[in-house]
């Protein structure tokens, strides 16, 4: 994992087409090669990356976010997370978002992974952290956010994934790969 953000970007990336330019990300057209020797347009969002956070009030509890979505015209059960926009270290990006969504503080934060959002169309790295040690504070929501805490036990976290009450692909994958994480073994032990 990059401590610092998303690697440069490809050549084809870097110099495609640009089509339009956002106040957080890119589409650039480029050119996909095809399986018989032929060229076909693929338009990408290239965006900054973003991180997660696996927000652990204490072992059996964690700290989701209801977020109204516009995108989908509905409130959403998410983990906090947000767009690296500033040049600042992974952690350091991840820590702020808590705060900012949530109002807690981490006394630790570890990385935890990273995976690609939607890499069909999209160029977004996504960062996993666990936030452990945890002090309440105030939100402090950008403004037009509406976001409201909400502590759950770590089991009922995990059910809410398997029955679709959590339909947020971020917050599925980081609740399933930390209940995976500890659930397993530590290394070298039984």
């Amino acid at each position: 994992m990059n401590a610092h953000g998303p690697a440069p970007l490809p050549e084809d990336l870097a110099t495609g087409e640009l089509l339009l330019t956002a106040r957080r990300f890119r589409v650039v057209r480029v050119q996909e090669p095809c399986g018989d020797g032929s060229l076909r347009d693929r338009d990408v969002v290239v965006h900054p990356g973003s991180v997660v956070v696996v927000p652990l009030v204490s072992p059996a509890e964690v700290c989701l976010i209801e977020v109204e979505r516009v995108a989908v015209g509905r409130t959403l059960i998410e983990l906090p997370a947000g767009t690296l926009d500033r040049d600042e270290p992974l952690a350091t990006a991840a820590a702020r978002e808590l705060a900012e969504e949530t109002g807690y503080r981490a006394g630790r934060i570890e990385a935890a992974g990273e995976f690609w959002m939607s890499p069909g169309i999209l160029r977004e790295r996504m960062h996993l952290f666990v936030a452990h040690d945890l002090v309440a504070g105030p939100q402090a929501l950008e403004p037009g956010e509406r976001i409201r805490p909400l502590v759950v036990a770590w089991s009922e976290a995990v059910a809410m994934c398997r029955d679709g009450r959590i339909e947020d692909a971020k917050t599925i994958a980081g609740i399933l790969v930390t209940d995976a994480r500890r659930r397993a073994p530590p290394p070298g032990g039984r």
